[in-house]
């Protein structure tokens, strides 16, 4: 997963943990973004509103790796395709991400089979995790990809754009029979 902000700016939410620190957080920990991080992931995700960000987890030092596991919550609104009106949208996820040492060795990635029961896997430095950022992240690929207002398909339409059901090649072939 990677929807990272410029390599040359923070990222807008940013909450870390050391990772020589990771055996001493036990329990849940919750973090949530401010109005003005969630404003600027806004604008990053191209949002017409984030309301809420937030999440509860527990992360632990798991085979050579840092897993995270908890639930993401965000409120948020984004423009449809079709009008540009905004679609409100609730997300409430469960995640778990798994942060793995990125090597600078590394020519190319080794190909993975990946099922169901896999998560996330993020790269990082090797001292230090940011679950802000991953948080961030989860809740962008939890989005409805294209988000459509109720009126989506009346203003397609009025705009003359067809159908999949219109556009289809059998769609010819379906007004001939009517014709018969």
């Amino acid at each position: 997963m990677s929807i990272n902000p410029s390599p040359n700016l923070a990222p807008e939410f940013s909450r870390t943990h050391k990772v020589d620190q990771i055996a001493r957080l036990a329990g849940k920990l919750h973090i949530a973004a401010k109005q003005p991080e969630r404003d600027a992931l806004a604008q990053r995700f191209g949002l017409a509103a984030l309301d809420r960000l937030e999440a509860d987890y527990g992360v632990a030092n798991e085979d050579g790796a840092i897993v995270a596991r908890g639930r993401v919550r965000a409120e948020l609104a984004q423009p449809c395709v079709a009008t540009g009106v905004p679609v409100p949208e609730t997300i409430d996820s469960d995640f778990i991400l798994r942060f793995v040492v990125e090597s600078e060795d590394v020519q190319a990635a080794d190909e993975l089979e990946l099922d169901a029961e896999d998560c996330d896997t993020i790269g990082y430095d090797g001292h230090v995790i940011d679950m802000g950022e991953a948080v961030a992240e989860t809740m962008a690929l939890a989005m409805t990809p294209f988000p459509r207002a109720p009126d989506a398909d009346a203003y397609l339409k009025e705009a003359g754009v067809l159908s999949e059901e219109q556009a289809s090649p059998f769609a010819a072939l379906l007004a001939l029979k009517g014709k018969e």
